[in-house]
């Protein structure tokens, strides 16, 4: 059985853009939202990125901002992913990937269900499904998923550590998974030694 794929969120200094690297997590995420505590700038993500090893996907997380913004800041940046949190239009989504980029489409449980059942979910995106505040760190009750499991290679996320990763890949056995502020020693501060942590528990799961 594969392990599920990993995305560590919300990176900004360079010990903990090291430990993602060398942890084995699949993806590195660059939060560039403005008024996240986890915003980083382009010149840092720059910075970051050309430490990294070429076979680590880079992700930059946008919410609500103008998509020609986005692609300017994923040209100058260097990122190979775009993740898009604020209901932007299948329009935006087409052209990212006309530019050549691959997407992430962050969405709640309650809008995946919602979409789901009323037939207009797309697949063109990869979904990153999130609890009912997408990127507030909360859980939400797993087994809401086991009736409509997402299709294609999504990922989940909302509240995952290093403690519960293991026991959700069990019961919703998700391709990916995402975390952010649970491999944090505080507020938007990672903590190299819990990013490892956390990817070897979804080894073990």
């Amino acid at each position: 059985m594969r392990h599920p794929f990993v995305k560590i969120c919300g990176i900004t200094t360079m010990d903990a853009a090291a430990a993602v690297a060398e942890s084995g997590a699949g993806a590195i995420g660059f939060v560039f939202a403005p008024g996240s505590p986890r915003e980083v700038s382009v010149e840092v993500a720059q910075s970051l990125i050309t430490e990294l090893p070429l076979s680590l996907e880079t992700v930059g997380v946008f919410r609500r901002q103008p998509i020609e913004m986005v692609l300017r800041i994923a040209g100058q940046v260097g990122l190979t992913t775009v993740q898009l949190h604020g209901g932007e239009t299948d329009a935006d989504f087409d052209r990212l990937h006309a530019e050549g980029l691959d997407t992430i489409r962050a969405i709640s449980i309650d809008d995946y269900l919602r979409l789901t059942a009323a037939g207009q979910l797309r697949t063109e995106d990869r979904l990153l499904i999130d609890a009912v505040t997408p990127g507030g760190g909360e859980r939400f009750d797993p087994s809401r998923l086991t009736g409509e499991p997402p299709p294609g290679s999504w990922i989940l996320a909302g509240g995952l550590t290093g403690q519960n990763v293991a026991e959700l890949v069990r019961a919703v056995h998700p391709p990916g998974v995402d975390v952010s502020s649970g491999v944090e020693a505080r507020r938007g501060v990672k903590d190299p030694s819990l990013i490892r942590a956390f990817v070897d528990a979804v080894r073990a799961a």
